[in-house]
């Protein structure tokens, strides 16, 4: 039996240990409540894992190619404005 890989994202809910300074943890609970604390630390994760991976890909990219230019910058803030 293979096991199953999974993008970031994917899969089913899996159980882990987080430690956080508390003042984050209320933080986090104020803002969502306790019922949506783990989806909003998903969330969180998922999108700093996506952004190291499109960092790795750019600096990847501009390994191979030398930098990119200032106006393909522009336009991919025109197009992806966040």
């Amino acid at each position: 039996m293979s096991e199953a890989t999974y993008s970031i994202g994917e899969g089913p809910a899996t159980r882990v240990s987080l430690s956080l300074p508390e003042g984050t943890a209320e933080a986090i609970r104020a803002r969502v409540g306790k019922r949506e604390f783990s989806a909003f630390i998903a969330a969180a994760v998922e999108r700093e894992l996506r952004g190291q991976v499109l960092d790795e890909y750019l600096a990847d990219f501009e390994s191979r190619n030398g930098p990119v230019s200032g106006q393909a910058r522009q336009r991919a803030r025109q197009v992806f404005p966040h």
